[in-house]
């Protein structure tokens, strides 16, 4: 089961930035790059700075703190010193609405 999280029109999402997203044990960083809405876990995997506090660079964006990249499609780092991705979640779009997609932890297990 998953768990469908309002998150605007897409034209309201800031450009080439990102904001934070809670939703209860989840801290979600979501990005707009065009039309598309990608969402990733916010807490970078080496230090837990707020990724959606970065700087975006094409698909990429990079840790506050210490310059790690993390892909948004894959949540992959693309350079030290973080070495663990970080999650990647679901964004659907209807229209110019966009849904981040929560999965039920108990149903994945």
């Amino acid at each position: 089961m998953s768990e469908r999280i309002t998150l605007g029109s897409v034209a309201g999402l800031p450009e080439g930035r990102g904001i934070r997203v809670d939703y209860g044990e989840h801290r979600v960083a979501v990005f707009r790059v065009g039309d598309s809405v990608y969402a990733i876990g916010d807490r970078c995997s080496h230090a837990e700075a707020s990724l959606a506090e970065g700087e975006l660079f094409d698909l990429d964006v990079e840790c506050p703190r210490h310059g790690s990249e993390f892909n948004l499609e894959t949540g992959k780092p693309a350079s030290f010193p973080a070495t663990k991705p970080v999650p990647v979640y679901d964004v659907e779009v209807e229209g110019d609405e966009a849904f981040l997609v929560i999965e039920d932890e108990e149903a994945t297990q």
